[in-house]
């Protein structure tokens, strides 16, 4: 049950920070300041230095498992997980959910066994049938910079049944576009975060990503 629970609270959080630093207690700040902002889903990729040292901070300091209206709500998840490996790793360290940036069958049985949602990314139909038929419930569009909006209903054409995640080149020119196209979340990258790490100011997430979600919210009509 916790992981249709989860699921449900990423597609209703409905952007999805993904964030790389130099050093684990960085990206913590950086997760904390993206919370602020009303960012709630936060993804560490593996890319940081001792990385699950700040997936154990932060699933300390947050939980899934609060009203969504609290401030120490949030969904603390792993992201550049590439074998099943580094998925249980950051699993054990509390992370809520697994994103990869290419299709590993092993990976996607493990996060199975221990239902947990993984978002493993896909470029082909072929790559998404696949993971639908291991399981998977939703599928990371990566790199989404390589396409359009328009891409998302040409794969609900086949596939209406995949839900969709659009990640690399989200930007708060083109959130609206894609959501609209029926993207079921975004990824948000560099763009969260390089004003922040240019000046030293990481307020500047706050503001950054407080406007990513009034552009959710547009796009969504909420």
């Amino acid at each position: 049950m916790k992981k249709l629970k989860v699921l449900g609270q990423l597609t209703e959080a409905g952007v999805v920070a993904v964030l790389r630093a130099d050093s684990p207690e960085e990206v913590a700040e950086m997760a904390r300041h993206a919370i602020k902002g009303g960012i709630k889903a936060i993804e560490i990729t593996m890319t940081v230095p001792f990385a699950l040292r700040a997936i154990e901070q932060l699933a300390k300091e947050y939980s899934s498992s609060v009203s969504p209206d609290s401030d120490n709500f949030a969904i603390i998840g792993v992201g550049t997980v590439l074998d099943p490996e580094t998925a249980r790793a950051a699993i054990m360290a509390g992370a809520e959910f697994v994103v990869a940036p290419a299709f590993n069958p092993d990976t996607i049985k493990l996060c199975n066994r221990y239902a947990i949602p993984v978002m493993p990314g896909t470029m082909t139909i072929h790559e998404i049938q696949s993971a639908l038929e291991l399981g998977v419930d939703v599928v990371k569009l990566f790199p989404g910079n390589l396409f359009s909006p328009s891409i998302i209903p040409s794969i609900k054409g086949p596939l209406p049944q995949a839900n969709i995640m659009p990640t690399g080149g989200v930007s708060l020119s083109n959130l609206k576009d894609w959501i609209k196209a029926g993207a079921v979340a975004v990824g948000i990258g560099s763009d969260l975060t390089k004003d922040a790490v240019a000046t030293g100011d990481f307020s500047l997430i706050e503001q950054k990503a407080n406007a990513y979600m009034e552009a959710y919210r547009a796009a969504k009509g909420l």
